[in-house]
């Protein structure tokens, strides 16, 4: 790729509370099957331990799991996701305004690829604050990203560029 001047990759694995919530689930699973009583005979004490395997597998492989990608180059930001999601590009002529907001007054949020929601278009895997661009049309777009301040600065360096 050519002028890439930001690059950066969010994870499903990388959601704190999602992983600790997961993470008990195996605790929970593997405690049963050492507590219950006829672990030999007892078909549901294997099931327990194949149950808390099978979570912390599925844990292990969502920290490589790349949920979306923000790229920053040749005059646009584009943002590719999992296998079947379109790739949605945005031309930095269409952008306005670029800040970084806080994401959500929530505690838990769930990772979205191109949620429309309430007017805006939302992309978030995890992370306190995200960058808000509003387009000449009114769309809004909310991109989480793991370093808001430098995907700030350089679409802001970019529409500078632009003008």
């Amino acid at each position: 790729m050519k002028n890439v001047l930001f690059d950066e990759r969010q994870t499903l694995g990388s959601v704190r509370f999602w992983t600790s919530w997961r993470f008990a689930v195996v605790l929970f699973c593997v405690a049963a099957y050492f507590v219950s009583e006829e672990r030999n005979r007892s078909e549901e004490g294997d099931l327990f331990l194949v149950v808390g395997t099978g979570v912390m597998v599925i844990s292990i492989l969502f920290i490589f799991l790349t949920h979306y990608r923000t790229i920053v180059q040749n005059g646009s930001l584009i943002l590719t996701g999992l296998w079947s999601t379109k790739k949605v590009k945005l031309d930095f002529h269409s952008i306005d305004s670029c800040e970084i907001v806080k994401y959500s007054p929530f505690f838990i949020n769930n990772p979205v690829y191109n949620l429309h929601k309430k007017g805006t278009i939302r992309f978030y895997a995890h992370g306190k604050y995200a960058v808000k661009l509003i387009d000449k049309d009114g769309l809004v777009y909310i991109i989480g990203s793991q370093d808001p301040i430098e995907l700030n600065r350089v679409i802001k360096e970019m529409l500078k560029a632009n003008k």
